[in-house]
């Protein structure tokens, strides 16, 4: 038999320039797909008859009543280790196996503190008035030390941006549901609750996975929590984030600005307001989006569906 096996979301045009598909290729038919899809009736149109689909993190959901649709599929390869848009039950229920790859966390770290400075220095928007042609030196930049950086969720992730916070000279608070002393003292960090993080931080950092405990847990109530005049940072999932709340927020100036990389739709649509807000900085969903981790993706996603058709997957997710 020869199987048909898709690539999702290559945005770029990397995904056979960046990995070896020899061994898949012997076996199966590659075909890749550059856009994504307007919506789950052209998914299931597209991927009719592909028995292994492999995906760019969560840029096309598979949830229940698209995998349904796609009695033939076998083999799910995400990037990642974890992929909320795909329904695990409804695959495992359909026999469909799912894997996965490793990846890199300094992407992600290093985007946040993009954001950050962003924000609060303006060195973007200022390029592109000089390139305008606009008057000289417009923005008032605000400084990182000395100011309380807060960071919700402090995981492989959220570890990482407090250390650097500190190189800033920044001081740094943390919570999250389980947080510990001891994993604060290995970081930098001080352990307060949420809602003294919220009060006292100029800077709100999210390194918080998206779950039942965290989605839409910061509301209008803790967004009105926070120091007048702080930032907001989302560089994690856009459902943790109340939008509505969040643009009430920075229209009425009680926050200063925010910087965000993920939202609850996206691609965000044209007309969103976070595109108009002058004090909210946003970029595509890139904290994940480096050639190094790019590698390591692709690499172990080809290297994952031939250990599949050799009959012994590897980093299996059930």
């Amino acid at each position: 038999m020869r199987y048909r096996c898709a690539i999702l979301d290559d945005y770029h045009d990397v995904a056979t320039g960046f990995a070896d598909w020899s061994a898949v290729e012997d076996r199966a038919a590659l075909t890749v797909f550059h856009t994504g899809f307007a919506d789950e009736e052209a998914v299931v149109a597209a991927l009719a008859g592909f028995h292994i689909v492999c995906v760019m993190r969560e840029r096309t959901p598979l949830p229940a009543r698209v995998l349904e649709r796609l009695p033939d599929l076998r083999l799910i390869v995400t990037t990642g280790m974890h992929n909320a848009a795909i329904d695990m039950e409804a695959a495992g229920a359909q026999g469909i196996t799912v894997c996965g790859t490793e990846g890199l966390a300094a992407p992600t770290v290093e985007l946040t503190f993009a954001l950050i400075l962003e924000v609060m220095r303006g060195a973007g928007a200022e390029s592109a008035r000089m390139k305008a042609g606009q008057p000289w030196q417009t923005v008032m930049g605000r400084g990182l030390e000395g100011k309380t950086l807060g960071v919700l969720g402090l995981g492989r992730l959220g570890g990482r941006v407090a250390e650097v916070a500190q190189a800033f000279g920044m001081k740094v608070v943390a919570w999250s549901p389980n947080l510990t002393d001891t994993r604060c003292r290995e970081v930098g960090a001080r352990r307060v609750s949420k809602e003294d993080l919220l009060a006292t931080a100029d800077i709100v950092t999210i390194h918080l996975k998206l779950g039942d405990r965290s989605r839409g847990l910061i509301d209008a109530a803790a967004l009105r929590m926070m120091k007048p005049g702080a930032v907001l940072i989302n560089t994690s999932r856009g459902p943790i984030v109340d939008e509505a709340a969040l643009i009430d927020a920075l229209s009425t100036g009680r926050l200063a600005g925010a910087g965000l990389d993920v939202y609850d739709r996206e691609p965000l649509p044209a007309d969103h307001p976070f595109r108009q807000l002058p004090t909210v900085v946003v970029s595509p969903h890139l904290g994940y989006v480096t050639a190094e981790n790019f590698r390591i993706f692709y690499r172990q996603t080809a290297e994952a569906v031939a250990a599949w058709l050799d009959g012994a997957p590897v980093r299996r997710i059930v």
